[in-house]
């Protein structure tokens, strides 16, 4: 930073120029509809969302700035110097001018561009990014020595800050693949009764039904509306949903409801209600009957349905090649094991402790891993602010 304040007080001790990106940048979308991609094509294709695919054919070679029109909002920005294709819902920017370097525009964008794009959806949501959006944020232009300072020790953080998250992830991962191991062996009852207790294996229809209460859209909000596309992958529960419906009615859940995405069942999403709220025909909505309540814990029912074994055979009967959805009769004829109330009690209170280490963002290594990613992000912030002059 000491180097950075140095160059500012030699440079530019009154501030520095601003410009809005039309002034300095030639900023247009591609050509491909996305439907020209190959597995093993040579060049990069950017689609309008934050995926990127390959493609045999590329239309420009330059350096650039590649924003997706749609999806992860102001969140997701690509920098390329090379071939590549570009659908035509993104947008690339390419620089005019050369007192101004590419990296330097690419690092301040993911700093400030998100909240620059909030500003202007006072009392709206906005659902895509328009050129005008582009054209008009403002870029600092500070000399030339500034701008490759600050990119060469964003480089450095950025190459650092993935090796650092690279060692946490494969440690996490361990301890994913070490939790998801002791569940398996918790929830292995065999055939045969064991551990003194006896076991009881039904068929889900007979202990569980699918939710028949509805609820008013008009009801719901971003937390208590639950769709397919608000679900995370790989049972890690669900997040707040983007889009909530205005009308209609939806399919009501509880407290102690499982949720599970019926599309694409090998995604594994899977939730268990903590509140009530409403969702679509795309998330079935598996609620304990009245009578089995007091056999059947429902953290216990969830861990049953979240294991692998459940998805493994709700992708046997999946019908769809593109998109399979679960078969709702055959899922309802799943076997699950049912011990004594205490022993279900025994074995969440486990499951619920080795899932809070490896999911809960408040504490051990995924916190650590969102701690780094703020120091990160502070640190670019204070290199990024100008004094305009």
């Amino acid at each position: 930073m000491n180097k950075i304040e140095e160059l500012i007080q030699q440079y530019c001790p009154n501030g520095v120029e601003f410009k809005e990106l039309k002034e300095i940048a030639e900023i247009g979308t591609g050509s491909s509809n996305g439907n020209e991609s190959t597995e093993d094509g040579q060049y990069p294709l950017f689609v309008r969302s934050k995926f990127i695919k390959k493609i045999d054919s590329f239309e420009f070679d330059e350096e650039a700035i590649i924003i997706p029109g749609e999806g992860g909002i102001g969140d997701i920005f690509h920098y390329i110097n090379g071939k590549y294709a570009l659908h035509q819902r993104a947008y690339r920017i390419h620089l005019l001018i050369n007192y101004v370097t590419t990296k330097f525009i690419y690092y301040y964008m993911i700093a400030n561009f998100k909240e620059f794009i909030l500003q202007k959806a006072v009392n709206a949501t906005v659902s895509s990014i328009r050129k005008p959006m582009i054209e008009k944020f403002q870029i600092p232009i500070p000399p030339l020595p500034i701008q490759q300072e600050i990119v060469k020790i964003l480089d450095s953080f950025t190459q650092l800050e993935a090796e650092l998250e690279a060692e946490l992830e494969a440690e996490l991962e361990a301890r994913r693949a070490q939790y998801e191991y002791y569940r398996a062996k918790l929830l292995n009852f065999g055939n045969l009764n064991g551990g003194g207790y006896e076991v009881r294996w039904v068929e889900l229809k007979n202990v569980t039904h699918y939710s028949n209460t509805r609820i008013a859209a008009v009801e719901l909000d971003k937390q208590t509306y639950i769709g397919v596309d608000n679900l995370l992958q790989n049972k890690q529960g669900k997040t707040f949903s983007s889009y909530v419906p205005s009308t209609g009615n939806m399919t009501r859940f509880e407290t102690g409801d499982i949720l599970i995405g019926n599309i694409r069942p090998y995604l594994k999403k899977i939730w268990c209600a903590t509140y009530s709220g409403g969702t679509n025909g795309d998330v079935l909505v598996v609620r304990i009957q009245k009578e089995n309540k007091n056999e059947l814990n429902s953290k216990f029912l969830y861990y049953l349905l979240s294991s692998d074994l459940f998805f493994e055979y709700n992708m046997q009967f999946a019908k769809g090649a593109k998109m399979p959805r679960g078969d709702k009769s055959s899922i309802m004829k799943y076997k699950i094991p049912i011990p004594p109330l205490a022993e279900q009690e025994r074995i969440v209170g486990i499951l619920d402790k080795f899932d809070a280490l490896v999911n809960d963002i408040s504490i051990g290594l995924p916190a650590e891993i969102d701690g780094r990613r703020k120091q990160y992000n502070y640190y670019r912030g204070k290199l990024l602010t100008f004094k305009q002059s």
